[in-house]
């Protein structure tokens, strides 16, 4: 049986960060050939198939991938590390979106901002409970409430994923204020 959870994990890695893993290329919009996937997949999980990836996007709580219409291409929806354009769309923010950290990088962001690190943005959730998860994943978990409709009122850009994740290039400091969870 296959684990669906370390095999969705190599999906991310292979979809966000590095799909010369497999030995695959993705379009510009960060879509790859399903066909192309699995076979790349299969050398190292003989037992993955079309029905094991699609029980994967169903079931992935972070809702991480998209197929097209007719399931010849996936992607991931975002938090990739490579150049990408997954054809997001620019949205107006709510009045204060939150951003889940770490107790050690609290002094950093508090200086230079929320920076996007090895990825193309920042990312940003209303949920209070997926800012705590992603901040106990970094240690004593730390989350930065942030001023996002001030951000777009003064000519920051914010995008909302197809997994519902808020998305921008950088928050600086002047709209951000920190609380311990």
């Amino acid at each position: 049986m296959i684990d669906l959870t370390s095999t969705g994990k190599f999906i991310a890695l292979i979809l966000r960060h590095k799909p010369e893993t497999i030995g695959i290329t993705l379009n510009e919009h960060g879509w790859a050939n399903v066909d192309e996937l699995i076979a790349g997949i299969q050398k190292t999980r003989p037992e993955f198939d079309m029905e094991v990836l699609k029980e994967i996007v169903r079931t992935n709580n972070k809702r991480r991938y998209a197929f097209n219409e007719d399931h010849t291409k996936i992607r991931a929806n975002q938090g990739h590390s490579i150049p990408m354009d997954v054809e997001l769309l620019e949205a107006v923010p709510p009045e204060i979106l939150n951003h889940g950290t770490g107790e050690r990088a609290v002094p950093s962001i508090l200086e230079q901002g929320l920076l996007p690190g090895k990825r193309l943005y920042v990312h940003m959730s209303t949920d209070i409970q997926t800012v705590i998860n992603v901040g106990k994943r970094h240690g004593k978990p730390f989350f930065f409430r942030i001023q996002a409709r001030r951000m777009q009122e003064d000519g920051f850009r914010f995008y909302f994923s197809e997994n519902g994740v808020w998305l921008t290039k950088i928050v600086p400091p002047a709209y951000l204020n920190a609380f311990t969870m």
